[in-house]
């Protein structure tokens, strides 16, 4: 045995050199993988969606609110709302229990970046409090625990993920990708109540 180990010194050094090499390497790799995990950590958005229905001095404000509450910056992609736990097209079942009163303020969601600590306001709807019988509110408020406003939002390293207003005291779902619809739901919304608007008063003498 020493004998092959005197003859084949320069054997052993390259095996030692390829072990030192495997080591290094892996080192490395292990190194990467902190690092990325670091960064992508430094930059983890996490939103929290919440409907409210607040009164405000004179006025009632009812609609859902996004916050982002995380280190990173939110790349909100597709926004889809949510009827009794089954996905919906738009808002349409739960306008004839809004006051005619009422007026409807928005924000466009799809492509919008929320910073961290930035919330935004997508659906709100305004009214004098007064001014709705307390019938009228109570069927809104009993329609309006029905519904619900999932997210769907990456951040800047093409991590995804799905927010929703039953998500509370859980964390976002990863998903692979997020789809990215053509058309903005609350845009969408904004345009028919101005047709609508519109139409109402070319209809008045």
């Amino acid at each position: 045995m020493w004998r092959w180990l005197t003859n084949n010194h320069q054997t052993l050094t390259g095996i030692g050199a390829m072990l030192v090499g495997v080591a290094a390497l892996l080192v490395a790799w292990d190194q990467g993988r902190v690092m990325r995990a670091q960064q992508h950590g430094a930059v983890y958005p996490v939103l929290q969606i919440d409907g409210f229905v607040t009164r405000d001095g004179d006025t009632q404000h009812v609609g859902a609110r996004i916050s982002n509450n995380g280190v990173g910056p939110a790349m909100i992609d597709d926004i889809v709302v949510i009827r009794d736990d089954e996905p919906v097209a738009d808002f349409s079942a739960l306008v004839p229990f809004i006051p005619e009163q009422a007026e409807l303020n928005w924000s466009t969601m799809i492509g919008r970046v929320l910073a961290p600590g930035e919330s935004v306001v997508p659906l709100e709807y305004v009214w004098v409090a007064d001014s709705v019988d307390e019938d009228v509110l109570d069927a809104l408020l009993v329609e309006w625990s029905r519904w619900d406003v999932a997210a769907c939002y990456c951040s800047v390293f093409g991590k995804c993920w799905v927010a929703d207003t039953r998500g509370v005291g859980r964390r976002p779902e990863p998903v692979r990708e997020c789809p990215r619809p053509e058309e903005d739901l609350f845009e969408q919304m904004a345009d028919r109540a101005r047709s609508a608007s519109s139409n109402n008063a070319e209809a008045q003498p």
